[in-house]
């Protein structure tokens, strides 16, 4: 039993057609899924990945119309990222934020290496990292129908940040029952605050890190547009998902248990600083009940929702997410 790497990151936003404008037309990503959901039929999930949506390029958003903004906070996923092929990408998407008007810092190392800070409009964190000299899980292949010239474009996530008011208890969950492993620590930007520990799974690499960081200075998050709702981490099959679910309910996590997602199946549970972290299946995949080439153009539901369908088109404003 060994995660593989990072599986998707799920998030916050309060509208969900400026949500896509966003992600496809300045990012670039492919939308892969328009879906609802499924603990909540009223509102879009939408996924955003490479070409098919490959696990470890998919980027997630729950739309909660109306949601106040995220009040940044320890016990949080602070910052999330994605991966580029090498540092001329950086310059690339530098000059693209510059034109376009997009919040975004200079490029700077990080952790060895570099990197590009930014905000989305609805001030999401992210960061572009530069795969020039990574080694480890294989990323994604950019959608060749973007906007975005392939060459420059998403492989995929990147590590994600914990912030947490207390460090340990976090990085014991990641070591001792995940099975992550310290790879390295890099300086915080905030004076006075402890190293930012790296910790890898699977093959490593960028696609298959966290970042831990320790803050003392910081009230707890609240959760909103802007912010991140969860991590999940790849798991081989099915099979093996049931073996992480008895290691989880040994260890006395309160957990979800084995969840059906039609696309993947899951296991959800917080760790003691009440992050939610997510065991997710590398399959069955987006291209499960939709052809290939015109993934995330219709609205999809998994089988349990389909007699439901007249009931949520009713209820959801119209998307038009052909790209």
């Amino acid at each position: 039993m060994e995660l593989k790497g990072i599986h998707h990151v799920s998030a916050l936003t309060a509208k969900a057609p400026e949500n896509f404008d966003f992600y496809t037309k300045v990012l670039g990503l492919r939308l892969v899924k328009k879906t609802v959901n499924q603990d909540d039929i009223s509102v879009y999930h939408l996924f955003y990945g490479d070409e098919k949506g490959n696990p470890g390029t998919e980027l997630t958003f729950f739309e909660i119309p109306h949601a106040a903004r995220t009040h940044e906070g320890v016990n949080s996923i602070s910052a999330l990222s994605l991966r580029v092929a090498n540092d001329q990408a950086l310059v690339f998407w530098k000059k693209r934020f510059e034109e376009l008007h997009v919040e975004h810092e200079e490029i700077k190392n990080r952790a060895g290496r570099s990197t590009l800070a930014f905000k989305d409009h609805e001030g999401q964190h992210l960061i572009l990292v530069s795969d020039e000299n990574n080694v480890g899980v294989k990323g994604g292949k950019p959608w060749d129908k973007s906007p975005v010239p392939q060459e420059y474009g998403m492989l995929g996530l990147g590590p994600v940040k914990l912030t947490v008011h207390y460090a340990p208890s976090t990085i014991n969950v990641l070591t001792d029952i995940l099975g992550f492993r310290l790879k390295g620590q890099y300086p915080s930007e905030v004076e006075g605050q402890p190293d930012i520990l790296v910790f890898e799974t699977g093959e490593g690499g960028t696609g298959a890190e966290v970042h831990v960081e320790e803050r003392n200075d910081l009230p707890p998050e609240r959760l909103g547009r802007g912010g991140v709702h969860h991590v999940a981490f790849r798991v081989e099959d099915e099979e093996e998902l049931r073996e992480w679910i008895a290691k989880i309910r040994a260890a006395r996590f309160p957990n979800s248990g084995f969840v059906d997602r039609f696309y993947f199946r899951s296991l959800y549970f917080r760790e003691p600083n009440g992050i939610l972290f997510e065991l997710a299946t590398d399959g069955p995949g987006f291209d499960t009940d939709e052809d290939i080439a015109t993934l995330g153009e219709s609205l999809a539901l998994p089988p349990f929702l389909e007699d439901k369908r007249e009931q949520i088109e009713a209820h959801l404003k119209p998307l038009n997410t052909k790209q």
